[in-house]
């Protein structure tokens, strides 16, 4: 590798660093309204185009992951939904749902940060970006700043389970309608989003 090589490297890791903090910052901005705490930064030409974070308790929609808002954004105000020069940073790996999407925008790039062990599907679980029969394929980049992303999903979680384990009532309780007598619980456990 030659040095003009080595340090296009360094500045294209310098920049990922930057933009996923960005998005570490849309995903506390999911915190501080109760959400899962996942941020997402879509960049067009090397500038911020558009932001998101985890919104499907506040909106009552199972699509609003990060991503997917992120996406939308973006799409409207480039007036198209394909988002070829684009890329997609993204503090957790991407869902099925939100790689269905990143493909079908036909975004160049994915940097995420923490990798998901349940529903990963940039791969942990699954490798949809590695599918050889799908028409597009994205790049990914995995792990940048996976412990600070990884960290703000760990606290997250504890702080819920402190709150209940106090005997509160979860943040979630009031969105659930009423089950006709069949216990219904959380688990903790489950996929972050």
């Amino acid at each position: 590798m030659s040095d003009q090589e080595a340090a296009a490297g360094d500045e294209r890791a310098q920049f990922d660093r930057a933009m996923m903090r960005l998005a570490i910052d849309q995903a506390r901005n999911a915190w501080a309204v109760g959400e899962v705490p996942v941020g997402a930064v879509v960049v067009h030409e090397g500038r911020v185009l558009a932001t998101g974070y985890n919104q499907p308790i506040g909106t009552h929609d199972p699509t609003a992951h990060a991503e997917i808002c992120a996406l939308r954004a973006a799409s409207e105000l480039l007036a198209n939904y394909r988002l070829v020069d684009c890329d997609l940073y993204v503090t957790l790996e991407p869902c099925a749902m939100c790689a269905g999407a990143i493909m079908h925008a036909r975004l160049r790039r994915v940097v995420y940060g923490a990798r998901d062990p349940k529903t990963g599907a940039a791969g942990s679980i699954v490798d949809l970006f590695a599918e050889t029969r799908l028409n597009h394929h994205t790049e990914v980049t995995a792990g940048v700043l996976a412990d600070e992303c990884g960290e703000l999903l760990s606290s997250f979680f504890a702080e819920r389970r402190g709150v209940r384990g106090r005997g509160e009532a979860h943040p979630e309780a009031d969105a659930v309608p009423d089950a006709g007598g069949i216990d219904v619980r959380f688990d903790d456990e489950a996929t972050p989003r």
